[in-house]
């Protein structure tokens, strides 16, 4: 049977099974507080937008409900049900065993005080997004569900107590709260997802529990430019794309040892950042003097953008420079990339604002037209017998390396045995001539010249035909 429609003197509401439903409200507005009963049934639900009519034209928002106190009796306030009620400053929900819906009090702009009673389970997504009068929320410990967006542009808020049993911190829960000094999440959390709590800009602590198990999302973290120093617990074993992107205070960076995923850029624009520290019991990362790798090496993931040093040289055995490596590196002036690295990644030397030289020890590498983005002082240096390079790299122009000595270039194909004899390309100067001399005992060197090479666009090639006809022989260059 369906239930039936009675209208009340300030309220429609339906009966069902024993309860009551407030459906809409017909009253003068002001202060508002639910009855426990109508016609003898306890009231048990608001329904969705059941006050969106308030002040008499459909949609325009409660614009004279000032005040609401709701009462155990109720376990359901409904979607929308005080949507865009600007001019409500206060909430009370009482003791009962409540969910609050899905933008049950969005937009309620003026809204000031909000009392949660200690029996409210649910919390659903957007209920106080853009509550922009907002300063303080205590959630009780009886909440296990919340959603998505809570609090959003809660922009005024500057406290918030999270109780023992929330589950998690999803997607922009804070989001654009950019008075949030200080936020303490308890042991029941187990992740952080999406952009959390990215645009807090005030947000200078957070204490991360070893609970947090999962991740933190992308972005979750991004803009929160008075974060001063992170640690993230053994327990985590992924931190997103981008999770601290610009946050621009952020000088330290610990990272546990459960940590298995970084994301992109994780830590990409952060001017502050001074050191990043990997656990070292860490099977998928390490750190070389705060520099971010993969726990082989192979992989350069981060460089702190304000770590002391003008100069750098990338160890031997790095192949890939990551998305976003060098971001804001300031004060860098040059690097050396050494001939095993075979790609740079999309915007790795973004906004290197004093980079002058990129040299290159081998062949040009794999990278994007995006690699040297804003680095308009840049140079990529190449030496002369490599192969690869154009009149632009990444994005920068281009330039031989002139070394102040004649050099060997070490590394595949030209080095090594080839179908001739024993051979090499010689990398110096144009036109210049160089002598080559080989021993056959390095403790005792008596070196020999075996020939002369002249240097056409400043490299030739050697090949050592007699290179079989001793058990081991070595080679130098010199000039004449």
């Amino acid at each position: 049977m369906l239930p039936a429609i009675v209208q009340g003197q300030d309220y429609t509401y339906t009966t069902n099974n024993g309860s009551i439903t407030i459906t809409g409200y017909k009253g003068s507005g002001g202060d508002v507080v639910i009855p426990d009963t109508i016609n003898g049934y306890p009231v048990a639900t608001i329904g969705s937008a059941a006050f969106s009519d308030l002040g008499g034209v459909t949609f325009s928002g409660c614009s004279n409900l000032a005040s609401i106190t709701i009462p155990d009796s109720v376990t359901t306030i409904g979607d929308f049900a005080f949507v865009n009620c600007t001019n409500l400053t206060s909430v009370t929900i009482g003791g009962g065993r409540a969910t609050i819906g899905y933008e049950a009090f969005e937009n309620c702009s003026s809204l000031i005080s909000l009392t949660l009673g200690n029996r409210v389970t649910g919390i659903g997504s957007r209920v106080f997004q853009f509550c922009t009068s907002l300063a303080s929320v205590t959630i009780p410990d009886s909440v296990t569900n919340l959603g998505t967006y809570v609090f959003d542009g809660c922009t005024c808020l500057t406290t918030v107590s999270l109780g023992n049993h929330v589950p998690s911190i999803g997607e922009s829960m804070f989001a654009n709260c950019p008075r949030l000094a200080s936020v303490t999440i308890p042991d029941s959390v187990i992740s952080i997802g999406y952009m959390a709590f990215a645009n807090c800009w005030g947000l200078t602590n957070v204490t991360i529990p070893n609970s947090v198990k999962l991740y933190f999302g992308s972005y979750a973290f991004q803009y929160c430019s008075n974060l001063a120093r992170v640690t993230i617990p053994d327990s985590v074993t992924s931190v997103g794309f981008k999770a601290f992107n610009n946050c621009a205070s952020l000088a330290s960076v610990t990272i546990g040892k459960g940590v298995t995923s970084i994301g992109d850029g994780a830590f990409s624009y952060c001017n502050g950042l001074t050191a990043i520290t990997v656990n070292a019991t860490n099977s998928a990362y390490g750190s070389v003097d705060g520099i971010l790798f993969n726990r082989k090496q192979t992989s350069l993931i981060q460089y702190p953008p304000a770590k002391p040093g003008s100069n750098y040289t990338i160890p031997n055995g790095v192949t890939t420079i990551g998305n976003y490596a060098f971001t804001v590196c300031s004060d860098l002036s040059s690097v050396t990339i050494p001939n095993c690295v075979t790609g740079i990644g999309s915007l790795a030397f973004d906004s290197c604002a004093s980079l002058t030289g990129v040299y290159f020890k081998g062949n040009a590498p794999g990278a994007t037209s995006s690699a040297f983005t804003n680095d308009t002082a840049a140079t990529a240096y190449y030496l002369p017998g490599t192969t690869g390079w154009g009149a632009t790299f990444g994005g920068i122009p281009t330039a031989p390396w002139m070394l102040p000595n004649p050099a060997i270039l070490n590394f595949e194909p030209d080095f090594g045995v080839q179908s001739d004899g024993f051979g090499f390309t010689i990398s110096w100067a144009t036109n210049t001539s160089v002598i080559i001399e080989t021993c056959t005992n390095l403790a005792n060197p008596v070196w020999s010249p075996i020939g002369t090479n002249t240097l056409t666009d400043g490299c030739c090639y050697f090949s050592d035909c007699q290179w079989t006809n001793y058990p081991g022989r070595f080679y130098r260059l010199r000039s004449p």
